[in-house]
């Protein structure tokens, strides 16, 4: 797998814009990806240095449409931590 296949999007969220002073990045991973080719992701991608991985499986929420209920779907989220020495990851270009 890719690089670019096991990290989806960035997750931005008032709490994800929060952690981002304390170098922590939230990320919405394929649901197969462990920790390590997350960390491997990351620091292709971004040219950065990886200090630690978290990651999270989301369940999907019930939601319904008149009659008709079903789930949203299922996501993984990571949450990395970057070295003090690595650079910020730039989600917004100026």
């Amino acid at each position: 797998m890719e690089a670019r296949d096991i990290i989806l999007r960035p997750i931005i969220t008032e709490q994800t814009m929060a952690l981002m002073d304390d170098r922590k990045y939230t990320f919405e991973v394929d649901r197969r990806a462990d920790k390590t080719a997350v960390r491997r992701a990351i620091e292709e991608i971004f040219e950065v240095t990886v200090k630690n991985v978290n990651i999270a499986n989301v369940r999907g929420k019930k939601k319904r449409q008149g009659n008709y209920a079903g789930y949203t779907r299922k996501r993984r989220k990571a949450i990395v931590t970057l070295t003090a020495d690595s650079k910020q990851i730039t989600i917004f270009e100026d």
